[in-house]
């Protein structure tokens, strides 16, 4: 594979995967509620980073924003934080390596420049990659204990009866950042490589 080919596969690669990392972002359903026990409901409940929304039978959504900031769990902060810092450092990534693309000329720009400029992207969508995996991670170990709990308190109690409680469950939005997060992985470690070939002979 040629350099060219190989840095610009791997700006495309970064470019969808960032993309998707502010779709997962912003997409509501980071948890669901879990219909196993109770298929037929007259609502379903679901959560996301920046409000919860609730859907009626009859097709009605009703969604509202967290208000609060202290009031949150300091791992769902954290989720959030890890979310924004893969989206910025994705951003300022992308915006740099146009400019280090080898099929793009600007005024007299080296190929050494190209070098640095791409391996400083590339490393950058991989540190937005891994921000994405991690915070999709945490909030789904959140999740995994979440329900755990509430499964045990469901049959605990009350002569071992079960009670009415609501679960939750993986969304479709942490799927969409799992996969994110390792294509712009992906994305940049092509950019890392793509960096070697672009540097001078008499500097290799």
């Amino acid at each position: 594979m040629s350099v060219t080919m190989c840095q610009t596969m791997g700006f495309v690669v970064s470019a969808l995967g960032f993309a998707g990392i502010i779709a997962a972002t912003f997409i509501d359903m980071w948890s669901t509620q879990d219909l196993y026990d109770n298929p037929v409901t007259a609502v379903f409940q679901y959560q996301g980073l920046w409000r919860s929304c609730v859907r009626q039978s009859s097709g009605f959504t009703e969604c509202r924003p967290y208000y609060t900031i202290l009031g949150l769990p300091a791992m769902f902060q954290a989720v959030r934080a890890l979310m924004i810092v893969g989206i910025v450092l994705g951003a300022i990534g992308l915006l740099i390596s146009i400019f280090a693309l080898k099929c793009i000329r600007i005024g007299s720009m080296e190929d050494s420049a190209k070098a640095n400029i791409t391996l400083t992207s590339g490393v950058m969508f991989i540190v937005a990659g891994l921000c994405s995996i991690i915070g999709v991670s945490v909030f789904a170990n959140m999740l995994v204990t979440n329900f755990w709990m509430t499964t045990s308190s469901m049959y605990t109690g009350m002569g071992g009866l079960q009670t009415l409680q609501t679960r939750y469950t993986f969304g479709s939005a942490l799927f969409v950042g799992w996969v994110a997060g390792g294509v712009t992985l992906i994305g940049g470690v092509m950019m890392c490589i793509a960096c070697r070939g672009l540097m001078p002979e008499e500097t290799t």
